[in-house]
């Protein structure tokens, strides 16, 4: 029954089934002031402090939290006019982010709404802009969305559509009760991803202090002093060594059978890790070249190892294959920890290098050459030096993973909560 009323962009009748009675089942453009208003033009953007900043739907993070740095600002005579005023919520018109909203604080200074967000103003005295803002988290609004925006080829909503979006509207002071639960848990997840942030930061730091021997702890110090390197200062006990003297490549090659099944895995950019692909048939593999994978070992994938495509394999690839486009290299015991090389290519120092043996135009023309990548000479401590370093930036990992955990549960929490208590299943004593 919904996806039909979705289909006729009516929510009236599945509203009436699931809604208490005492709810009223209003289109957004009829509980509004500003009706649906599209954003400045992105030629008027300049750059000076003086000015309001220009948002846009990719300055907003996944909770809808205003998160950019305020660097773009606009130059317009009648800049004002777009000035977002308390109350006011962007609506994304196309594109991947179509149906994400943003409601403006005042504490995020003054902002001027870019040409490919719409703006709502709820009538206070009809619709809290929380409440709006609220329900534009829920499943039954998502659902609408997918369903408006994919009538043409181009994902999209314009203001029209949008303003016929209806919606369920209790008495405003229950309104504010939902908006005082929710905003306290939505308090909570943006103090928490505020925190996630600093802490990254932190992490940051940490490797640049600690890869570099810039930080380092006094038991392993047995001479103060510096030494000038391609790679910048570094202590002079501390080995530069070329990755041929380190590390061993891995090729165990065989040849698929084509009645079995083989698991192929692949590696994200941005150093997020290894994935599994769709298990293939020996026989679709044909004449192309493909290994074992071998547990602890640093795996890059050679077209996008400058885009910081690298990764540690585990006892968890055992028996999946990878193709010759992602070399593993397994570091030599007792002098090279694994994690500390792992570390190493997730620093700005690392990625610089793996870009340098990465030659040609951007893409897939940037290659990694394996044979420069061995020659690469990166900077090796003491292997217990080494395995402090990595002992301290886990740590770190492990506090931002817990961190992050806590808040996705929250998130959840905070989406079951929303569903009974926006659709009236779950009512507040008033």
């Amino acid at each position: 029954m919904m996806s039909e009323d979705l289909e006729k962009n009516n929510l009236e009748v599945f509203y009436r089934t699931t809604i208490p009675k005492e709810w009223k089942i209003r289109k957004l453009r009829d509980c509004c002031l500003i009706k649906g208003e599209y954003g400045i033009n992105a030629a008027a953007v300049s750059y000076s402090k003086e000015l309001p900043t220009y948002i846009r739907i990719t300055d907003i993070d996944e909770d809808g939290f205003y998160s950019a740095i305020k660097r773009a600002s606009v130059n317009n005579e009648s800049s004002d006019k777009y000035l977002l005023n308390e109350g006011d919520i962007l609506f994304a018109r196309t594109g991947a982010t179509v149906g994400k909203t943003y409601l403006y604080d005042e504490k995020d200074g003054k902002l001027v709404f870019a040409g490919f967000l719409i703006r709502f103003r709820p009538d206070k005295n009809l619709l809290m802009s929380q409440h709006l803002k609220n329900f534009t988290s829920t499943k039954i609004y998502w659902d609408w969305v997918k369903t408006v925006s994919m009538r043409s080829g181009q994902p999209g909503i314009n203001a029209e559509e949008y303003g016929s979006l209806q919606i369920p509207i209790p008495p405003l002071s229950e309104q504010n009760a939902i908006s005082k639960i929710l905003g306290l848990m939505d308090s909570t997840i943006n103090q928490n991803n505020k925190l996630i942030t600093q802490k990254e930061l932190r992490k940051k730091w940490l490797m640049q202090k600690l890869l570099s021997g810039e930080k380092r702890f006094n038991r392993f110090i047995k001479n103060e002093r510096n030494h000038k390197t391609d790679l910048g200062l570094l202590p002079v006990d501390w080995k530069l060594m070329s990755l041929k003297s380190i590390v061993t490549p891995i090729r165990k090659s065989f040849t698929p059978k084509e009645d079995e099944l083989y698991q192929q895995i692949g590696i994200r950019s941005h150093t997020k890790g290894i994935f599994y692909k769709e298990k293939v048939s020996g026989k679709s593999l044909g004449e192309k070249s493909v290994f074992w994978m071998e547990p602890d070992c640093l795996i890059v994938n050679i077209v996008f190892a400058w885009e910081h495509a690298i990764a540690k394999t585990s006892k968890n690839e055992v028996g999946m294959i990878a193709s010759h486009r992602f070399p593993m290299f397994k570091p030599k015991p007792e002098i090279l920890d694994l994690d500390y090389l792992l570390y190493f290519f997730k620093s700005l120092r690392g990625k610089h290098l793996l870009g340098l043996a990465s030659p040609g135009g951007a893409g897939r023309n940037k290659t990694l050459g394996q044979s420069e990548f061995i020659k690469l000479e990166i900077p090796v401590p003491s292997f217990e030096e080494q395995t402090t370093i990595v002992q301290i930036l886990q740590a770190a990992d492990k506090e931002i993973h817990l961190l992050k955990t806590k808040t996705d549960k929250l998130r959840e929490q905070k989406k079951g909560l929303m569903q009974l208590l926006l659709t009236g299943k779950k009512r507040l004593k008033i």
